[in-house]
């Protein structure tokens, strides 16, 4: 079930969650045994450091531009652009500027 979130209301994801200075924002829209879903807004120079997860992580950058670090292999994308995180394999997120993503990850 979705929290945080507006139904029945046209939503622009990048807009549900604000820019900090210094800091790296979340906002959890989903999360139970099958599905997370979370927004984020990375400050440019912030990151989340090396982890694997429980899951399948399928990102999407909503807006500006993120470094992804995956099993080694760096990864730079932009609005529009995804990329998946394999399960268990290593992986880093690094604001190479402001940017704001949407993280499903599949249990």
């Amino acid at each position: 079930m979705y929290k945080n979130i507006e139904k029945q209301t046209v939503l622009k994801l990048k807009d549900l969650v604000e820019y900090q200075a210094g800091q790296v924002v979340s906002k959890t829209l989903v999360q139970n045994a099958a599905v997370g879903v979370t927004l984020f807004a990375f400050d440019k120079g912030e990151e989340i450091s090396t982890h694997t997860a429980g899951g399948d992580a399928l990102v999407t950058v909503l807006d500006g531009v993120g470094r992804f670090t995956v099993g080694g292999d760096e990864f730079f994308l932009t609005a529009g652009e995804s990329l998946v995180m394999p399960k268990g394999i290593p992986h880093a997120v690094f604001g190479e500027e402001r940017f704001k993503m949407q993280l499903t990850v599949s249990f």
